[in-house]
């Protein structure tokens, strides 16, 4: 409603030392219509600080360059970066890494959308904390005519539960030095990469 937008932009203004959260995206060949639709939902975000870094795998779809070139044409938070060769996602999170200057990344699939509020929540999260170093939400599933569904809610941190499945995966935020630390994302785990990516993370937290 306008009256929560309102009173998200006033608690926006409000933040002291709002963290820049870069949102990391690899990209290959991704359906024009979906490509749109995951950066728009970023454009769309009530908390401004951010960035939008995407690594291109060098995408042999024609529109993906054009579209790309497009919305970092519109918003100078958008940065691309254009791999010469195909390395698979791991090579190419890792590119997108390399763009990032914020304190914290957020991993976001090239085919994913973000609700307006989600940035600011993490934000706001992140300084209710100042010792956080991962955080991470709920999510669900958008059918192709825009109908939410199969809903997954996420427990507290349960390090037993993470080291049988990956049930963290999106949206997931991490500390930039964290994921510095530990080496960002590693070739060979193509397919489980955010999952070797986390558990490497929690390894090194209290």
């Amino acid at each position: 409603t306008d009256r929560d937008l309102e009173c998200i932009e006033g608690m926006v203004e409000e933040m002291v030392d709002p963290p820049t959260i870069s949102v990391v995206m690899p990209v290959y060949n991704t359906s024009e219509r979906w490509l749109r639709a995951a950066i728009e939902s970023v454009r769309r975000q009530l908390y401004p600080h951010w960035e939008l870094c995407i690594a291109d795998d060098a995408s042999t779809e024609e529109h993906v360059r054009r579209v790309l070139d497009e919305f970092a044409s519109k918003d100078d938070r958008i940065i691309c970066t254009f791999r010469d060769a195909n390395g698979h996602i791991s090579a190419a999170s890792n590119s997108a890494l390399e763009l990032v200057t914020g304190d914290w990344v957020a991993l976001m699939d090239h085919d994913d959308e973000l609700r307006p509020t989600a940035l600011f929540s993490v934000a706001h999260r992140i300084l209710e904390e100042p010792s956080a170093r991962f955080v991470y939400s709920d999510e669900d599933k958008v059918d192709e005519d825009g109908r939410r569904y199969d809903p997954h809610f996420k427990p507290d941190f349960n390090p037993e539960l993470l080291l049988g499945q990956n049930y963290i995966s999106h949206l997931a935020v991490i500390d930039r030095a964290l994921v510095k630390e530990v080496g960002g994302f590693r070739e060979g785990f193509e397919g489980s990469q955010d999952y070797d990516l986390f558990l490497r993370c929690v390894a090194r937290l209290t």
